[in-house]
């Protein structure tokens, strides 16, 4: 989508037929950054055609690395790489620069770097991040602008974490991969595109164990080689499209999905009164009944992603009954409850908790994006209401997710995006 186009839904049509997966954004962005640590190209396979991806590929270029982007894959070749300041413009797009900061200090011991930008969903501390660093040696400074750090050399240190960060766990796992002697993150992020970032390290020579527990141990090696790596499905993608078919009252089949990554959200859809079938690598989620409302309480993996608390808030609007929705780590995660009472949704929040009244008929409305998630929700929202349904600032869409709009229509969903005023 254009930066400024309007997305068009019309309300009503339910969910029927087969959808694929894409490669998780949370997996290929940070092992984009972990190129740099390597000798040779990092040739990524499975990787969403998302925006985030081609500011990424600028970032690194602005470094003096050579990217090439091609249909699903991504080629990056680090033996150009000649600062460890990029394009502060760029990177402050995206929080996700923030995941250069181990693999710079690592491949050329320096880093700057702005604060990171992204999507405002509330507080998103970088202090452990920090504190890691500096236990391996490096000195890093904060400023309002942002960060400096160095390090003649990273050593091994244990380095145990207030809080599951997972952004932090990647970095600080980037960072030991070529540091002297041995890590161990304790605490660790458990989440699936952890454990993604540390199969594409492990591909390239690194040497890590207990990805995927909370314990993560890395073994510090002097180079890293050229590798090829396939990023792992989106779970958050395949988890929107599930909850999109609960909402309509459809039955879609999800294809290039790892079900263990959705354990949580498929328990509270058949809860909510769905059919959820699991294979090797795919899910059928169905409804032919009545939505039953459903209480959740988002928090680290492996419990119910933060990331789709927002489409799952929608889902709730269309259930009989109260659900009590509690927001465990990020406190503007209830930013598209607004939206959503534009539609007739009726939502109490008090703090980090919603209550959703379901049952209350939408109608459409014009309706602002506000971030990725949120996007997502809104759309869901969009499909179960009477009428025409205009969104926003749909970019935010563009970033998260790749070709929504066609996925959703070949699923028998009607939308249309135009240009700002073309009405």
């Amino acid at each position: 989508m254009a930066t400024d186009e309007v997305l068009e839904i019309y309300g009503g049509n339910t969910l029927r037929g087969t959808v694929g997966v894409s490669g998780s954004k949370n997996a290929a962005l940070p092992e984009m950054a972990a190129a740099l640590l390597a000798d040779g190209p990092l040739r990524l396979s499975n990787v969403p055609g998302i925006e985030d991806v081609g500011t990424m590929c600028s970032i690194l270029a602005s470094l003096g690395v050579l990217t090439e982007r091609a249909e699903g894959t991504v080629e990056i070749d680090p033996r150009g790489l000649r600062t460890g300041t990029p394009d502060p413009q760029a990177a402050s797009r995206m929080r996700a620069s923030l995941l250069l900061l181990g693999p710079l200090l690592g491949a050329c011991g320096e880093a700057t770097l702005p604060r990171p930008g992204g999507d405002d969903i509330g507080s998103r501390r970088i202090e452990q991040h920090i504190a890691g660093l500096r236990l391996m040696g490096a000195t890093v400074e904060e400023s309002q602008g942002g960060i400096q750090a160095f390090a003649g050399g990273l050593h091994g240190a244990h380095i145990p974490l207030d809080m599951p960060t997972v952004t932090g766990t990647e970095n600080l796992m980037m960072a030991a991969a070529r540091a002297k002697g041995i890590t161990v993150i304790s605490n660790a992020a458990r989440e699936p595109h952890v454990v993604d970032l540390a199969l594409c390290l492990n591909s390239m020579g690194a040497r890590i164990s207990g990805a995927g527990s909370d314990r993560v141990v890395i073994e510090g090696v002097a180079h890293l080689h050229r590798a090829q790596h396939r990023v792992r499905p989106d779970y958050i993608e395949a988890g929107t499209y599930a909850l999109a078919a609960a909402a309509t009252g459809g039955e879609v089949l999800i294809e290039d999905v790892m079900s263990d990554d959705l354990v949580q959200l498929f328990h509270k859809l058949r809860a909510a009164g769905c059919q959820v079938e699991e294979g090797a690598s795919w899910a059928r989620v169905s409804r032919l009944g009545p939505l039953t409302a459903v209480d959740m309480t988002t928090w680290p993996h492996p419990g119910f992603a933060t990331d789709l608390q927002s489409q799952y808030v929608a889902v709730m609007t269309q259930a009989s009954g109260d659900a009590t929705v509690w927001e465990a780590l990020y406190e503007n995660r209830f930013r598209p409850v607004e939206q959503l009472r534009r539609l007739g949704a009726r939502i109490e929040v008090e703090g980090r908790i919603a209550v959703v009244h379901g049952g209350a008929p939408l109608r459409g409305a014009d309706l602002e994006v506000s971030d990725i998630r949120s996007g997502a929700a809104l759309v869901i929202a969009g499909l179960c209401a009477e009428g025409l349904t205009t969104c926003r600032n749909v970019r935010h869409l563009d970033r998260g997710y790749q070709n929504l709009v066609g996925k959703l229509a070949g699923l028998g969903a009607t939308l249309n995006r135009r240009p700002p005023g073309s009405d």
